[in-house]
């Protein structure tokens, strides 16, 4: 069993996984102020959470698109665990093929997400990742990454909405009662949560058309159990899919998982 950790620009997710399963997932703040044995503090209450004993796991793995804090948080896990920690970057094995202009620009967390879903699911695929960005990868049906999409996320067009239009107040995003909201507010969740939800459905139609045949879409993401229950699209939800994808990297690099 291993700790696996992705850094993104809002939340951190940690989790304990192995090749049979992932034992918890739980996020943490992305605060790029905080020291090494602020993060350790984090990493140590979580894991005491979840009755598991820092000695017992094999390693970590970190990904992260934050490179402020990366090294900060890897030294944090190494000071938990007192064994090295590997982070994804160059050098690092994924058995990723990349067919994109530049392979290295891909972030370490797509190339978490492609991993685990070309190893558990049919190709072609298209995976979404909804966070602060909602990303997309596209992976045809000989398991290459053949490019993607990327574009503001759920809370990055709430909060542009609600920030540039004084007569709108901050919500939540909790579900509306209805699709035709009879409030500002209602009319406001309704209008991000179902834009979302077709720009999802109309996304993987259109990459399909490219693609030239049917895809598997999945998602994952913090966001992604707010957005795929209003989708019309068969989507298959996969919380821990990052997790999965970093513990198979893990392995392939240090074999001892």
């Amino acid at each position: 069993m291993i700790l696996a950790i992705d850094i993104g620009n809002t939340n951190i997710v940690l989790g304990c996984v192995d090749k049979k399963k992932t034992y918890f997932i739980e996020r943490l703040s992305t605060i790029k102020t905080k020291m090494e044995l602020e993060y350790a503090i984090d990493i140590k209450m979580v894991l005491d959470i979840h009755g598991i004993n820092p000695e017992k796991l094999d390693g970590a793995i970190v990904s992260s698109v934050v490179p402020q804090i990366t090294y900060v948080v890897k030294e944090a896990a190494e000071k938990i665990l007192q064994k090295e920690t590997l982070v994804i970057g160059p050098g690092v094995k994924t058995g990723l093929n990349i067919l994109m202009d530049n392979p290295a620009q891909l972030g370490s967390d797509l190339v978490a997400d492609s991993v685990a879903g070309i190893a558990q699911y049919k190709p072609p695929l298209l995976i979404f990742d909804l966070g602060t960005a909602t990303t997309v990868c596209v992976i045809d049906e000989k398991r290459n990454y053949v490019g993607g999409m990327i574009y503001p996320g759920v809370n990055v067009s709430l909060n542009a909405l609600t920030a540039n239009a004084s007569q709108l107040q901050g919500i939540g995003l909790e579900v509306p009662k209805r699709m035709i909201g009879k409030n500002t507010i209602e009319c406001m969740k309704s209008g991000v949560l179902y834009s979302s939800a077709a720009a999802l459905d109309g996304i993987i139609e259109r990459l399909e058309e490219e693609l030239g045949q049917p895809a598997t879409a999945i998602a994952t993401g913090g966001l992604a159990k707010k957005v795929i229950p209003f989708c019309k699209r068969n989507i298959i939800l996969d919380d821990d899919l990052m997790l999965k994808g970093l513990q198979i990297i893990y392995e392939k690099n240090c074999g001892n998982s």
